[in-house]
């Protein structure tokens, strides 16, 4: 994954900002250690030339048990040879119940196509 990247990327998530392929790679290990059951679900939202715009919902559960919903936009920029060049990700984190879930595994086929509810 991480050779979608150019080697000189830059990335804002949330507060942290990261530059090049191994920052990228250490951040995204440090947070898929602490967001188990990743399940994510993206709308293309914009594009134009070299630049896409995305929204997205993703949930998880963190090392302590809690469960969280997380929403946001995406802008990313990509190079002559489509790599990603730089990377802002604005998200909020909502905690929820495990009763509240309703992001599970892979999209199915019938949510394809689709905008996701925000609520």
């Amino acid at each position: 994954m991480a050779l979608a990247y150019s080697e000189d990327s830059v990335w804002r998530n949330r507060d942290t900002f990261v530059t090049g392929r191994a920052e990228i790679v250490a951040f995204l290990t440090a947070k898929w250690a602490r967001e188990r059951e990743y399940a994510l679900r993206k709308d293309l939202w914009a594009f134009d030339g070299d630049r896409i715009a995305v929204r997205f919902q993703y949930e998880c559960q963190d090392t302590d048990g809690q469960w969280w919903r997380s929403y946001g936009n995406e802008l990313w920029e990509f190079d002559e040879h489509g790599l990603m060049t730089r990377r802002e990700a604005s998200i909020n984190d909502l905690a929820i119940q495990e009763k509240e879930r309703r992001v599970f595994g892979t999209r199915p086929e019938e949510e394809r196509g689709r905008s996701f509810p925000l609520q």
